[in-house]
This record gives C-alpha cells, sequence and structure tokens, in this order.
C-alpha cells in the first residue's frame, strides 16, 4: 500500500492518539491529537501560509496533532511506494522550528512510551529531560511495535542521523 489521500489514521497511531496526554504543568507531554488527519485543503493552506510559499501544497504531510501553541506533528511522506506506518514523524512548530523526530510510527510509539510528544522531542533542550515512562503508551508500542523498545534519546538520535537535513529542506521551502 502506498500513501493515499486516505485520511483515517493507521491503527497502530489511532491506538496511540487514543490514549490521554497530561501536559502536567509542563513536565509532561504537550499533545493534542486530532481524531484524523487533517484534510487535504487544510494540509496545504496551513502549508503555504506556514512557509510563506503559495505554490506548495501540503501532500508531502499527513497532520495528526498539535502542540498547546499550534504547531503540528505529521508524518512526513518521503518514502515513496512506502506505507504510512513507514513515514518519518516530523514536528513544524507554530514559531518556525522543525524537526524530525522518529524514522517511523513504531520508533515514535516508544518515543511516546518514554514520555516525549513531538514538540518536546524537537526541542534539544527538553529533549535532555528525564524520562517519564506512560504505561499505557508503553501498552500500545509493545502492541504495535514489539520487540523495537527504545528510549525517547534513541529514536531521536536515530531519526536525526537519518535525515539530517531535514531543517534545511524546510528552510528551502519558504518564501
Amino acid at each position: 500500500m502506498t500513501p493515499s489521500d486516505d485520511r483515517q489514521f493507521p491503527p497502530a497511531l489511532a491506538a496511540a492518539m487514543s490514549a490521554p496526554f497530561d501536559y502536567d504543568d509542563g513536565e509532561g507531554i504537550d499533545f493534542e491529537p486530532f481524531p484524523v488527519f487533517l484534510s487535504a485543503e487544510e494540509t496545504t493552506d496551513w502549508f503555504r501560509a506556514w512557509t510563506g510559499n503559495k505554490d506548495l501544497d501540503g501532500d508531502r504531510f499527513r497532520i495528526f496533532g498539535q502542540d498547546g501553541t499550534g504547531g503540528y506533528a505529521a508524518l512526513w511522506l518521503i518514502r515513496p511506494a512506502q506505507e504510512l506506518t513507514e513515514q518519518p514523524v516530523v514536528f513544524l512548530g507554530s514559531e518556525g522550528e522543525t524537526g524530525v523526530v522518529a524514522r517511523d510510527l513504531g520508533d515514535f510509539l516508544w518515543l511516546l512510551a518514554d514520555g516525549l510528544g513531538p514538540c518536546e522531542a524537537a526541542d534539544p533542550h527538553e529533549r535532555r529531560r528525564a524520562p517519564r515512562p506512560d504505561l499505557e503508551l508503553r501498552s500500545v508500542a509493545e502492541r504495535f511495535a514489539p520487540g523495537r523498545n527504545r528510549s525517547a534519546a534513541t529514536v531521536i538520535e536515530l531519526a536525526v542521523q537519518e535525515f539530517p537535513d531535514f531543517e534545511d529542506t524546510i528552510a528551502e521551502l519558504c518564501g
């Protein structure tokens, strides 16, 4: 299966997004999941406004949630002919901050299980904080990505190693 314009979550993402996310006064995960991916039109409108480039569309992103400031978490459709679950997870912040936070959905589940969300994983200061494992999200990770248990730090490190040019790629799109 290749990524399409289907806006329904893959089962693993749906399971993770149904878990409660506790911000815990800045010590938890700053994340508000959506029930489905943003529509193609909403994604394109947002991406054009965010980049300042009216010639772009949002076809390479499937946005599935936001942080408290309105920064978006998304699957970045960069791997041709691969399923949505095999695409990297990225964060596109409300103030222009960017970061690739997981190589694929399985790694993203383990990031969440270790107590970091996409916003925290993209922030060099926040990603160094002590892990705060979440048992419900760990259960989701064990169910959908068994045998891939990794710390949040390892998930982020592997993602950055695989996609070192993500920030430059996004910067080049900005108008």
